[in-house]
């Protein structure tokens, strides 16, 4: 606002824009071998995403800034992680590119050097090999939700880079790694 845009503060819960369903997650037992749902108490997934109300605002040339909260179907509140909150709706906008900022280049190899552009079949190789792990693995996991729900492209780039974004969208290299399908 204070460079003359017009941001809205908006969750997924108003208009019911992001609806949820509950996470759940399992552990295996190391004693039993037995695999155990574990409750990660108001941790939720997004389910549905209404675009009615972003566009009404998009409309109006209001900036939408989203909270990652939203709301099952019985009424209860949800925190969803925002990157994973961030692909359901740049799935269900089919954007053209979504672009998830962290605290690292992007997708490192083995030897931390930046891979600049991967498919969905190369990062879930690389998932399955251990040279993406701990942290990376979810926000690729949403890149590939996105990119299945119809997102052109995601970039995975470091936040704490000057102008990153700028480098990003208007460079031919960019400054992260780009997940195609």
């Amino acid at each position: 606002n204070a460079e003359g845009g017009r941001a809205v503060g908006l969750s997924g819960k108003d208009g019911n824009m992001v609806t949820a369903v509950k996470a759940t997650r399992t552990m295996l037992d190391p004693d039993s071998n037995i695999e155990k749902v574990i409750d990660l108490g108001f941790v939720g997934e997004p389910d549905k995403v209404d675009l009615a109300l972003l566009n009404q605002l998009i409309g109006h040339e209001l900036i939408p800034v989203l909270a990652p909260l939203a709301v099952s179907s019985d009424g209860q509140t949800y925190n969803v992680n925002a990157d994973t909150f961030a692909g359901a709706v740049a799935g269900a906008l089919r954007a053209k590119r979504l672009l998830l900022l962290t605290d690292v280049p992007g997708v490192l190899d083995k030897s931390k050097k930046l891979i600049p552009e991967l498919s969905i079949k190369d990062a879930r190789r690389l998932i399955a090999d251990g040279t993406i792990s701990g942290g990376m693995i979810p926000k690729v996991e949403t890149c590939i939700y996105a990119l299945e729900a119809g997102v052109e492209g995601v970039v995975i780039l470091d936040g704490k880079t000057p102008h990153a974004v700028l480098l990003e969208l208007f460079t031919n290299q960019g400054t992260g790694t780009l997940m195609y399908k």
